[in-house]
């Protein structure tokens, strides 16, 4: 099972992009669990990831998400994906990256 974190700046319109996920990944039998949180928390929750996934709002973080979770890929989701909510385009890409 892949564990996919999401940040923001609060969760809530993450959350929404979330369930799209979780929606589209269970269609096509991809075994993932999916959660936002806060970016302050990437610490945290980052490291038991597989790949940590950044909203558009807190992209300029990137960099130093990525010295926080260094054992796993770190990227900021496409904006017109977030902005569109766009499950299905985000979880081919947690795909694309994993290999999966």
């Amino acid at each position: 099972m892949r564990k996919i974190v999401l940040l923001c700046a609060a969760g809530m319109s993450t959350s929404m992009l979330v369930t799209k996920m979780k929606k589209y990944a269970e269609s096509e039998g991809y075994d993932c669990e999916i959660d936002a949180h806060a970016v302050s928390e990437a610490k945290q929750y980052g490291a038991e990831a597989d790949i940590v996934l950044l909203g558009p709002q807190v992209r300029f973080n990137l960099a130093k998400v990525k010295e926080q979770c260094p054992n796993c890929p770190v990227e900021a989701i496409d904006m017109a994906a977030y902005g569109a909510m766009d499950g299905s385009k985000v979880i081919r890409r947690v795909k694309e990256v994993l290999g999966d």
